[in-house]
């Protein structure tokens, strides 16, 4: 992967990151309330990252949505059932879970890209 390629990624992967950690931490009380919007930020990365490599999601969009869906579920399930019912540290747990969830996926469909195209 090259200079642009990486700072690109990085901006896009972080950004996701934050904006999951700000959505899982505000939602952590209400378990699976958080989806829907972890899905979208996640699937925006994606789209995005693919765009850095001038990559048609179309074939690529398929196998990631499956690593995002079950990403996001196991981990904030087994996250909310620990300790989702603790006011602020349910809050951190699922803040810090969400932010962790994006950026793996976000590393891992750029390394895709990089590799396949």
């Amino acid at each position: 992967m090259n200079y642009y390629c990486k700072r690109k990624c990085h901006a896009i992967i972080h950004t996701a990151s934050a904006s999951a950690a700000a959505i899982g931490g505000g939602l952590a009380n209400i378990p699976g309330s958080d989806a829907p919007a972890l899905l979208a930020i996640q699937t925006t990365m994606i789209i995005s990252l693919g765009k850095v490599f001038e990559v048609s999601i179309a074939e690529a969009m398929a196998k990631q949505m499956i690593a995002e869906f079950l990403g996001c579920t196991v981990g904030k399930t087994v996250a909310n059932i620990l300790t989702g019912w603790l006011p602020g540290i349910g809050n951190a747990v699922n803040a810090t879970t969400a932010a962790g969830i994006t950026e793996v996926i976000g590393w891992a469909a750029a390394k895709e890209f990089d590799e396949e195209y």
